[in-house]
């Protein structure tokens, strides 16, 4: 706020005279009288002007804030909430912003017909809407992702003295139950890799198998990413899907989900040649479509056949319609990566390799997702000792004698 501030006698008594625009911008004056004489006081009087100058611009500022406040105070829940989300859009990753919108957008659906206030949020409204999303028959880890966004956004609602305590902290919180992913066995994704020869996405599926790639890594992985000579190649892109203006788009990034994530991986045979085949074909491809080949995508390997990107959720689908085409027990395309993760564990590969190997960034991940995998691990190693070391055979000892135990 920008105040003008000058001094003025007015019956031999310095007053100072603020001039300002208030929030309508109507031009005022406040006149404010400092008690001192005119005669021998105008350097303390200047400096009692600019103290009264910076009282009153901070006296002006607290005001507007509070009306400010009131006004998001009294907006919707589900209004304060898509405000925050789109506060919150340059400070994180687009498709963490995906997901926080899904559960924006799921809130508006239920609190818009109640008219809760931000300011009005009880944690009896916040327990209600927890217990329509376990009607729905969401999993309890589902609705503590809902709470955790929740509980963030009101969180900030008190830093910014909207609302005086965060009502999520007085609701109980979602219990969250032990991860178990599903995934295929050894002869289930040789079973696999047999119905999706030929199809547009068998490169991907075996690379994420083999190498327990993320979707997001698998479809941004280049052909500059691969040392063809050294038999290697890097994890350092992905590409995803979000919402941008209310429309899924495709966004290609240069980074991939954390430092631990960048890996370079050897490149076995199999693999090897069946990425030649697919760069065989795509080169065929550029040939039949010619000038109607899309060559902004070029270094991509996961592109269709006239060049332009798969779509990561298209993966998902297809791979769906794949097992569901050939009597394939359904699992997610996600699973493929815990598949691959039980398959190193099974062969005696330590937690710590699989999460280098996976790209997790810290071991606790690792050992939570897959800590059941590494039991039943343990208890086929108990199982094959057992049967190696026959504990009760030839057990059965006669009683030492009396003069044995004396000796």
């Amino acid at each position: 706020m920008k105040v003008k501030a000058t001094l003025q006698d007015k019956r031999g008594i310095y007053q100072v005279v603020l001039s300002y625009t208030d929030a309508n911008g109507i031009r005022k004056q406040k006149w404010i009288s400092t008690g001192l004489p005119v005669k021998g006081n105008k350097r303390i009087a200047l400096e009692k002007l600019e103290e009264i100058k910076n009282n009153f611009i901070l006296n002006m500022e607290e005001t507007t804030n509070i009306e400010r406040n009131d006004d998001m105070a009294n907006k919707p829940f589900e209004v304060y909430m898509k405000d925050w989300l789109d506060s919150m859009k340059g400070h994180i990753e687009e498709d963490t912003y995906d997901s926080y919108s899904t559960v924006v957008y799921k809130i508006k659906e239920y609190y818009e017909p109640l008219h809760v206030k931000l300011k009005d949020l009880k944690p009896i409204h916040i327990h209600n809407y927890y217990v329509s999303l376990y009607n729905r028959g969401l999993s309890p880890n589902t609705v503590l992702h809902y709470h955790a966004n929740i509980r963030k956004a009101l969180q900030t609602a008190v830093k910014l003295d909207l609302i005086p305590s965060n009502p999520a902290d007085r609701v109980e919180r979602p219990k969250k139950e032990k991860f178990i992913g599903k995934f295929y066995s050894n002869n289930e994704l040789n079973q696999l890799f047999d119905v999706i020869k030929g199809d547009p996405i068998e490169v991907i599926i075996l690379l994420t198998s083999f190498y327990g790639l993320r979707r997001s890594e698998a479809m941004g992985l280049k052909w500059s990413s691969f040392n063809f000579e050294e038999n290697t190649f890097s994890i350092k892109h992905k590409v995803i899907e979000t919402i941008v203006d209310n429309q899924r788009v495709i966004l290609l990034k240069d980074t991939v989900k954390n430092r631990s994530s960048f890996r370079t991986l050897p490149l076995v045979p199999e693999i090897k040649e069946k990425l030649l085949k697919h760069k065989e074909e795509i080169d065929k491809n550029r040939d039949i479509y010619k000038k109607y080949y899309n060559t902004k995508y070029l270094d991509y390997l996961a592109v269709k056949a006239d060049g332009n990107i798969i779509r990561p959720d298209y993966v998902s689908k297809h791979f769906e319609d794949i097992l569901k085409a050939n009597g394939l027990r359904k699992i997610r395309f996600h699973d493929l990566r815990h598949s691959c993760a039980s398959l190193l564990l099974a062969r005696g590969v330590s937690m710590k390799e699989i999460q280098e190997w996976l790209g997790h960034s810290n071991y606790s991940t690792t050992a939570n997702y897959y800590a059941h995998l590494e039991n039943e691990s343990k208890q086929k190693l108990a199982d094959v000792l057992s049967k190696t070391l026959d504990i009760n055979k030839n057990t059965e000892r006669k009683a030492p004698k009396i003069e044995d135990l004396e000796r």
